[in-house]
Order: C-alpha cells, then sequence, then structure tokens
C-alpha cells in the first residue's frame, strides 16, 4: 500500500470519526434539559407540592402504607430510580457488548425516558403516585441510555483527545439545558400572559423536555455506528444475570479501575444529589421563589459550559486527576457555604450558583474522559454499564442521606450540610489511585498528561 493511500485511508477515518463526534455530542444535547429542566428546577418543588396536597393532616403521605413525610417523597423517589437502574444498566451493557449493537438499545432507553418525561404534563391535584412513577421511569432511563451512550467514547476518540471530546459533549449539554431554561422561564413567568395558570405552566415545562430529548436523539442515532463486537462464543452464551456476574468477576481482574469507580461513587453521590436537590432547598429552606431557582439554574447551566471547556484546558497542563481534585476542593467549599446562605436572599443563593456552576461540568466531563483509559478494549459497554452504576446509579445513597436527614431533623439545612462528606471522601480515595498504573494496567496507551 503507498503512502498516498495510507495517508487518503487515515485522513477518511479521521473525518468519519469528527462526523461520529460530532453526532455524539446531541446525546447530551438532547438529554440533558430532562437534567436540568426537570430533575434540577421543576419537578422538585412541584412533586413535593403535590404530595403536600395529598398528605394528611400529620404531612404525612403514605405510598404502599409506608409512612413518608411529604417534604421528603421526592428524594425517596430518585433514590428508588436509581436502585431501579442499577438492576437494568449492566444487563444492557452486557447485551451492547455481546451484540455489537448499542444503537438500538440506546434509542430504547432514550424514547421511554422521554416518554415518561412527556406524560408529566398529567401531573396534577394530589397525583404524588403518578409522579414517582413517572420519575422512577426516566431517571432509570436516562442512566441506561447514558451508560450506552458514554460507552461510545474510547471507540470514537483518540487517547489525547478524549478530555476535549468529553468535555465538548458536556458543554452541548449545558449549552441546551440553558437554552431550554430561557424558554421555560419566559412561559412561566408570563404564564398570566398566556392565559395559564401556574401549575400548568410547570407541568408544559416538563413535557416540553420529554419532546425536546425525543426529537433530537434522532442525530447520534443517525449518525453514531455500531461495531462488530469481538468473536467471543463463550461471552456470547451467556446471558441476563449470569452475564453481569461474569463482568463484576472481569473488574475483579482490574483492582486500579475498581478503585477509581469507589472515589468516583462516592463524590459524584454527592454531586448528582446536589444537582436534584438544590431547588428543593431553595425553595422550602430559603424560602425562594421559581423564577429565582430558575436564573440561578440557567447560571449554573451557562457557567457550566465554561467551566467544562476550562478545565479541559487546565487537564491539559495539569493531567485530570489533578484538575478533579482541585474541583473537589471547591466542591467542598462551596456546599458548606450553602449552609450559613440566608433564607429570603437570592443574590447569595446566585453567589452560591456561581461556584456550582464553574465546577460542575468540568467535574463531570473529566471523570469520564479518565474512565475511558482504564477501560480494556472491547468491554466498553459493559464497563461504562459500571460507571454508570457510580455515576448516577448508586447516586441513591445522597438523596436517601438527604431525605433522611430532613425527615429525622426537619432541616434542609442538615440536609445539605452532610453532603460535604461525599467531597471529602471522594477526594481522599482518588488520591490514593495511581492512574498512570491504571491506564497501563487496562492494556491501554498513557498520554502525556493524565
Amino acid at each position: 500500500m503507498g503512502a498516498d493511500t495510507v495517508r487518503t485511508t487515515a485522513t477518511a477515518a479521521a473525518q468519519e470519526r469528527r462526523r461520529e463526534q460530532r453526532g455524539w455530542y446531541f446525546y447530551d444535547w438532547a438529554c440533558s434539559v430532562y437534567s436540568t429542566s426537570v430533575l434540577t428546577v421543576f419537578l422538585g418543588p412541584y412533586l413535593t407540592s403535590v404530595a403536600k396536597s395529598a398528605a394528611g393532616p400529620d404531612g404525612f403521605v403514605h405510598p404502599l402504607g409506608i409512612p413518608v413525610r411529604a417534604g421528603s417523597f421526592f428524594a425517596y423517589s430518585v433514590s428508588l430510580s436509581i436502585i431501579v437502574a442499577i438492576l437494568v444498566m449492566p444487563l444492557a451493557g452486557a447485551a451492547a457488548d455481546r451484540s455489537g449493537r448499542k444503537k438500538p438499545l440506546l434509542a430504547t432507553a432514550a424514547y421511554v425516558g422521554a416518554g415518561a418525561t412527556a406524560g408529566m404534563f398529567f401531573l396534577d391535584g394530589d397525583r404524588y403516585l403518578l409522579g414517582g412513577l413517572l420519575l422512577v421511569v426516566a431517571n432509570a432511563s436516562l442512566a441506561v441510555s447514558m451508560a450506552l451512550y458514554n460507552a461510545y467514547l474510547p471507540q470514537i476518540s483518540e487517547p489525547d483527545e478524549r478530555d476535549a471530546v468529553s468535555s465538548r459533549g458536556w458543554a452541548f449539554g449545558y449549552a441546551s439545558g440553558a437554552l431550554v431554561l430561557v424558554l421555560n422561564l419566559v412561559l412561566y413567568s408570563a404564564h398570566d400572559s398566556f392565559g395559564l395558570s401556574e401549575a400548568m405552566a410547570v407541568r408544559i415545562c416538563l413535557a416540553s423536555a420529554g419532546l425536546w430529548w425525543g426529537a433530537f436523539t434522532l442525530v447520534p442515532l443517525r449518525r453514531l455506528r455500531d461495531r462488530r463486537a469481538p468473536a467471543d462464543d463463550g461471552a456470547r452464551a451467556l446471558g441476563g444475570w449470569r452475564q453481569l456476574l461474569a463482568t463484576l468477576r472481569d473488574m475483579r481482574r482490574h483492582p486500579l479501575t475498581l478503585a477509581f469507580l469507589l472515589a468516583y461513587l462516592v463524590y459524584n453521590d454527592g454531586v448528582q444529589t446536589v444537582i436534584s436537590q438544590a431547588s428543593v432547598y431553595g425553595s422550602e429552606e430559603l424560602g425562594l421563589d421559581q423564577t429565582t431557582l430558575i436564573v440561578a439554574v440557567l447560571l449554573v447551566q451557562l457557567l457550566a459550559v465554561a467551566g467544562a471547556l476550562g478545565m479541559g484546558r487546565l487537564a491539559r497542563v495539569y493531567g485530570a486527576k489533578r484538575t478533579i481534585l482541585g474541583s473537589l476542593v471547591a466542591w467542598t467549599l462551596t456546599i458548606g457555604a450553602g449552609y450559613f446562605l440566608p433564607a429570603g436572599a437570592p443574590v447569595w443563593f446566585f453567589v452560591l450558583a456561581v461556584g456550582i456552576g464553574l465546577v460542575l461540568g468540568g467535574t463531570q466531563a473529566l471523570s469520564r474522559s479518565l474512565f475511558s483509559h482504564l477501560v480494556p478494549r472491547g468491554k466498553e459497554a459493559e464497563y461504562f454499564s459500571a460507571y454508570e452504576v457510580s455515576d448516577r446509579g448508586m447516586s441513591w445513597l445522597g438523596p436517601l442521606v438527604f431525605g433522611l436527614t430532613y425527615q429525622l431533623t426537619g432541616s434542609y439545612r442538615d440536609a445539605i450540610i452532610s453532603l460535604v462528606a461525599f467531597f471529602v471522601l471522594g477526594f481522599a480515595l482518588l488520591a490514593r489511585v495511581p492512574v498512570r498504573r491504571a491506564v497501563r494496567a487496562a492494556g491501554n496507551p498513557v498520554p502525556d498528561r493524565i
């Protein structure tokens, strides 16, 4: 084969890789509106108000006969959704790796989640159980789809470009979330002018997130391509839970990868809980109105775009691990400061939003790209299912701690300060992981900076 032919082939491969990367970014663009508009802004306060409408004089609701303080119902529902995701994600990842067909599974998870989100339009009155069910389905579906989506990262990018590709994906997601939040803010703030009640405006915002999610999922489904699975008849013969057990046994052969996952499990549990519970803290403890919360989250979204890209650049200089460790220090200080925020003072809540926004996107993007170096070839979906268990799948613990703290103390301040422990412990665990040795142990090339 001549040199010109080699160059032509390499150029064509690079162009195809960039085309897939651009399509890949759009799943972040599609599904991030759920995380932002639904989980972070509207559903927490709205479902809490619906649960309070259904509560008795003691302030408790009784799903399946279990006494639950109405103010804790949303947090418990988030925890339950994650437990469901834990059961499904490894199976979906194993099936994707065995068949080499991630796209059909990604499409199924995405459209089940989008459909459940669109169904939140019917959440009104005292239908708190309907809201809890739709939340469980949508949140679990998002977790499964993200496991499959993330598994494409090592296939569509070279080792030295993964920090940048992952950061751009997160930036796309935060830009999408900010755009939709602006539209939500217009609708919610001027709902009277549109002839809508406040509750109807919220329901439209919830449902529109599902429609957005479903519509833009078409882009990655058109551009991403499936890869043929490595021939392994023994693995193909395994199914269901047997494959899950085989995956877990295989992961024991890579203890340094597991050490990173443990650290990530802990600190990201804190990140995910802050994302899902911040609006409840702002509305219930600080007495802030919905418009203030929307503006604060919009501020987070805009700064998260810059934060993801900026921390990506820092990683090129200092390495992903050091940059993540720095972000965990910032998280600890920011959430600690949140405990002391005065009620009814939106300016200080905005200052807190600035602190969160600057580190949120970068922490998530760099963690994803760092993990991609620790995955053995041919097992991307299985390992990213385990990663997603850490990303969202084990994030039931933070909301559970948050909900239990509130149930026991009746104070959202005590609930929010309990999350500091996740960042401190996560820092200590990550600092002990020798990432260069972990990359070599996984059989992958070690980038100059990591």
